[in-house]
């Protein structure tokens, strides 16, 4: 009887730590922008699973409500991988030293401001005193950029114009109506879901400035993540970048990465930019998510 006690004893044992042992080789994964476990594996499952065979590791999805919640996961190591955008990126690794290992260069990724062709605004200048308004308090393309155009212009975004955030459509809306003097956005998201599906043609809007290409969105690692399985992941996306891509806009709400390119040569300078654009808005230790 002892001897069987001590062989279950010894069995059990033996499993727990093969188990915990399994655990610990499941490296977590999270998305920002995504909310909930069944979005997650419908809009990155197919991601997941080429990431798995091309890299050799083992991930499970680490669902986060927010970014504010996805930088505590990194911070107390909870999560190993965090995909996110260069606004949410800064504070994180500000808040957790977490790393950029990969980058998501999107086509056509930048922001610019918008007025109506006949409005009589042909220069920036003219925006002085102007009703301005931008989409989404804290987005990088949205808000961040946006202001920081203005700022390039000589026009303070806290004190030269009147500034409100509303959505994409009222957005819009409010420059063709007359309520708002411009609009300041992301460029191609406001062409595809906005300009080209209004009755009134390309023509009728006039991009008054535009930004320079935009730093990547970011696949990040915790600080805590082996070196090895870094390095794993950055072969896999530079060997079969295709593959990825493909497995990325097989759910229409990705369609945004279309065209993309993963770039591993990528480094915590590159995110400079969106500092400084922090600093425009007011908050120059970027530490703090905007608007949550």
């Amino acid at each position: 009887m002892i001897r069987h006690l001590k062989g279950f004893a010894i069995a059990a044992a033996f499993t727990a730590a093969v188990t915990a042992a399994e655990a610990a080789d499941t490296l977590k994964f999270a998305v920002t922008d995504v909310e909930g476990l069944e979005k997650l594996q419908v809009e990155w499952g197919p991601f997941k699973k080429v990431l798995e065979e091309k890299s050799g590791l083992k991930f499970e999805f680490f669902p986060v409500n927010n970014r504010t919640a996805a930088a505590e996961a990194l911070r107390f190591k909870k999560v190993d991988f965090v995909l996110t955008g260069p606004a949410e990126y800064v504070v994180m690794n500000k808040r957790t030293n977490a790393k950029p290992i990969a980058g998501f260069s999107r086509p056509d990724y930048f922001c610019a401001i918008i007025v109506m062709a006949d409005s009589g605004i042909t220069q920036m200048e003219q925006l002085k005193g102007k009703d301005v308004v931008f989409k989404s308090v804290g987005s990088t393309s949205g808000h961040l950029c946006p202001s920081q155009l203005l700022m390039d212009y000589g026009i303070d975004p806290k004190k030269d114009v009147n500034l409100k955030f509303v959505a994409r459509n009222i957005m819009h809306e409010s420059i063709k109506n007359g309520s708002a003097d411009a609009l300041g956005d992301n460029y191609r998201s406001w062409v595809g879901k906005a300009r080209d599906k209004d009755t009134l043609p390309p023509g009728a809007f006039r991009i008054l400035a535009r930004s320079g290409d935009l730093p990547n969105d970011v696949l990040m690692a915790g600080s805590h993540v082996d070196q090895s399985a870094i390095k794993k992941i950055q072969t896999a996306l530079d060997g079969h970048s295709q593959d990825f891509v493909d497995a990325i806009t097989t759910n229409e709400e990705n369609m945004k990465y279309a065209g993309m390119k993963f770039l591993t040569a990528i480094e915590d300078k590159d995110y400079n930019l969106v500092r400084s654009m922090y600093s425009t808005i007011g908050y120059p230790q970027y530490s703090e998510f905007v608007g949550d």
